[in-house]
């Protein structure tokens, strides 16, 4: 334990967002750094309790007390080593992962938890800085061959698990740059690319091969991939986002979330000279209360935008945590990220009926009201409020609505594969699907879910190939596909 009275002795402390005016002018990551000697407090602050609720409530099984204790002790070599025991990208989760760890440590049953994710980043950043993050090598060669399609973080896990285990994997990605959501869906100022560069170049030191610009299906049928390696890895997320079928959505200025950041962030990325669909001079409305409408919120401030309103169907979270979900358990409770830090008003409760044409084909407003829970009929709906109908202006309309499964594609066609009632890709216990040597980690076999679990999926995923191919694994496992979350 590193400080018995630590707990006792500091309170939690995060780092300071650099003030609101000036970040939205830029595209830089939103957090000033964190002084050493309070990050060693907030270390302090971890009780190595008997039973460590916080690793349960990681999907990756982060050996969190001891990195702490590490940290404390400014033992930050050893404190690596035990990070990279259990994940593979500590510099992506410790920036984009909720941190379930932290709703689960034991310390926030009365107080607030230990600052976990803030520990995880730092350790990472120093292990870069200080040299210590090199290429793994394998310490022998198999002869496998192993097709990992989709390089999000799922698809980077498993192929990293599997190149260290001596195979040679082959990540393929459709779009013209490798890492999935992280390149084309997180905004850089919650997480600058250069960060997801500096792994990349490790993984292709260790012998990972990209291919990009290649999409499964159109560029190589699946009949060729199976073909030629020896076992596949389906890593392609789930993204086909939920749509919002009403009166008036086809008219223009309406588009789904990752239409519109993915262009923000080739704009970042040198590719454009300015996004197709830009919020510079707009009246937005955000249709979407999560991650996702949180990072259109902020994409749409730095791109200058008129107004800016972000709905949520669901009633406001209380401001600590509800009753409905104790500790250890995902709280629900209010929320304020960085870009609502930043501006634009956030609408609970409240649906949108329709969209209003401007006489030229493109949207000019929607028409909402305003609803409550209703559970009548056994399950949680939604019924209006009399009386409660309005209308906002809007020339720009985001769908961030969340995620419904993978993209129904000619991959999954050819592969054969089966789907679940829910559209994912089908798996047994083995992370198999019902072909032969075909397996699936991540959103596309799990549905829609956080980073941290596709990570975790991607480094059990292959596991379970390493012992299809060879006979056994030493491969660390730390979920399976029937695991639940704690939120």
């Amino acid at each position: 334990m590193a400080d018995p009275k630590g707990f006792l002795k500091y309170q939690r402390r995060t780092p300071r967002r650099r003030p609101s005016q000036l970040r939205i002018l830029d595209w830089n990551e939103v957090y000033e750094d964190f002084p050493p000697d309070q990050l060693r407090d907030q270390a302090a602050r971890c009780m190595d309790c008997g039973i460590p609720f916080c690793n349960n409530g990681c999907p990756l099984g982060n050996l969190i007390p001891d990195w702490n204790d590490l940290v404390y002790r400014d033992n930050w070599r050893a404190a690596i080593e035990r990070l990279h025991a259990t994940n593979n990208f500590p510099e992506f989760t410790g920036r984009l992962c909720p941190a379930p760890c932290e709703a689960a440590c034991v310390l926030g049953i009365n107080e607030d938890p230990v600052t976990i994710k803030q520990v995880e980043v730092e350790i990472i950043d120093r292990a870069w800085q200080e040299g210590w993050v090199g290429p793994v090598l394998p310490s022998v060669k198999t002869g496998k061959k192993v097709a990992v399609v989709g390089s999000g973080p799922a698809g980077l896990a498993a192929a990293q698990q599997l190149t260290r285990a001596g195979h040679g994997v082959v990540v393929f990605e459709r779009d013209d740059r490798i890492g999935g959501l992280l390149r084309y869906g997180i905004p850089e100022f919650k997480m600058e690319k250069r960060f997801l560069e500096r792994r990349l170049g490790q993984m292709a030191a260790e012998g990972t091969e990209f291919r990009t610009d290649t999409e499964i299906g159109l560029a190589v049928t699946a009949d060729e991939l199976r073909s030629e390696f020896d076992a596949i890895v389906l890593a392609g997320g789930a993204t086909a986002g939920r749509d919002l079928p009403i009166e008036g959505r086809d008219l223009a200025g309406i588009h789904q979330a990752m239409e519109y950041l993915k262009p923000s962030n080739q704009v970042q990325e040198g590719d454009l000279e300015e996004s197709p669909i830009s919020a510079k001079g707009r009246n937005v409305i955000i249709i979407g209360g999560g991650d996702t409408g949180a990072d259109c919120l902020g994409t749409a401030h730095r791109q200058g935008a008129a107004s800016i309103h972000q709905f949520e169907i669901m009633p406001r979270p209380p401001d600590t945590r509800s009753d409905s979900t104790p500790w250890p358990t995902w709280p629900l409770q209010y929320r304020v990220s960085s870009a609502h830090e930043e501006g634009g008003g956030r609408e609970f409760a409240i649906s949108t009926v329709r969209f209003i044409d401007d006489g030229t084909g493109r949207v000019a407003g929607l028409d909402t009201h305003r609803v409550e829970p209703d559970f009548t009929e056994g399950r949680m709906s939604f019924a209006e409020v009399a009386g409660s109908e309005d209308h906002f202006e809007a020339d720009l309309v985001l769908l961030a609505m969340g995620f419904t499964g993978p993209e129904r594609s000619p991959m999954l066609e050819q592969f054969g594969v089966e789907l679940t009632d829910r559209g994912n890709v089908d798996r047994d216990d083995t992370w198999s699907t019902n072909v032969e040597g075909v397996f699936v980690a991540g959103d596309m076999g799990r549905g829609q879910s956080l980073i941290v679990w596709a990570i975790a999926e991607g480094r059990s995923a292959a596991a379970a190939v390493d012992e299809y191919l060879m006979g056994e694994t030493t491969l660390p496992a730390p979920v399976r596909p029937t695991d639940q979350p704690l939120r």
